[in-house]
């Protein structure tokens, strides 16, 4: 009976595991990181993106893609396109998280983000990438906000005639006051106000879900009213910043919303894992597709 019971449990876990192992068909283009998936894939970012594949995902992101070697960008974009993962975004610029830049009309500061730009067009014509996150900055507090928002917008107005002509598009992302205080671009009206001043094809919003829950929650309402200026989505659930299923957000009515109204680019999946190791790798797969099962 026992040598019955430990065959049946292993059983289990065998059907369990095969259950996950099949490659699955997403509504939607979820795009994960590097290092999300590195116990089960390895640490070589070659494999952890045929792993991606694999398991059935069609989109990767890489923040860091800007800073990485010439040489592995090469080899990472022969293997998106090998792999048909599209990508996603990288950050385009430094980001100034303690001081004004954009917000303060400083010059210096507005030609060296300027030339970050030019160099992060590079970078996506070598990846395949057709988008670049940008973060205004801090706030500049001895400056009226009406200055600031000109300054920036001005700024994005420079940066979005070096953009167009390559068909390039960056992403604006709003950032919570709790994980990021004192940034100049915090809500999605915000951002809102910004792309309709600029009034560029080559500026739009990243609408972080993680962020905005926590900074203005009626996701799917100010969803509904930026949607014409929205690109990008990323997606990270709260509290926690963990893959979808683990805090307060509803995603698979978030998903189904924004499936449901045409939405074709990626969201990428900005989070950490709940469970660590290979156990937690195999919970992100199962989360995404619970919540991508909306139809």
């Amino acid at each position: 009976m026992a040598t019955g019971a430990l065959s049946l449990g292993s059983l289990a876990i065998c059907n369990a595991q095969s259950s996950i192992d099949y490659t699955h068909s997403f509504n939607l283009k979820y795009a994960p990181h590097l290092g999300m998936f590195r116990h089960l894939a390895g640490e070589d970012p070659i494999d952890q993106l045929n792993f991606m594949a694999d398991k059935g995902f069609k989109a990767f992101e890489d923040n860091e893609m800007r800073t990485r070697p010439l040489e592995l960008q090469k080899q990472m974009a022969n293997t998106m396109a090998n792999r048909q993962l599209e990508m996603g975004v990288f950050v385009a610029h430094t980001i100034y998280w303690s001081e004004p830049n954009l917000a303060s009309g400083n010059l210096e500061k507005r030609e060296e983000f300027l030339t970050e730009i030019k160099g992060s067009v590079e970078v996506a014509k070598r990846v395949n990438a057709k988008w670049m996150t940008v973060v205004p900055g801090h706030l500049d507090l001895k400056l009226p906000m009406g200055y600031q928002m000109s300054n920036v917008i001005e700024s994005l107005k420079q940066a979005s005639e070096i953009l167009e002509p390559h068909g390039l598009t960056m992403v604006l992302e709003p950032l919570n006051f709790r994980d990021h205080p004192g940034l100049f671009l915090t809500t999605s009206p915000q951002a809102y106000e910004i792309c309709k001043s600029v009034d560029a094809p080559s500026c739009k919003i990243l609408f972080d879900i993680y962020h905005q829950q926590i900074q203005e929650g009626n996701l799917i309402p100010n969803i509904t009213t930026c949607w014409d200026e929205i690109a990008y989505f990323q997606i990270g659930d709260n509290p926690g910043r963990k893959e979808p299923t683990t805090g307060e957000i509803n995603y698979k009515n978030v998903f189904k919303f924004i499936y449901d109204n045409g939405f074709k680019g990626i969201l990428g999946m900005e989070h950490g894992n709940s469970i660590a190791e290979a156990d937690g790798e195999y919970a992100v797969i199962e989360a995404y597709k619970a919540v991508d099962d909306f139809n």
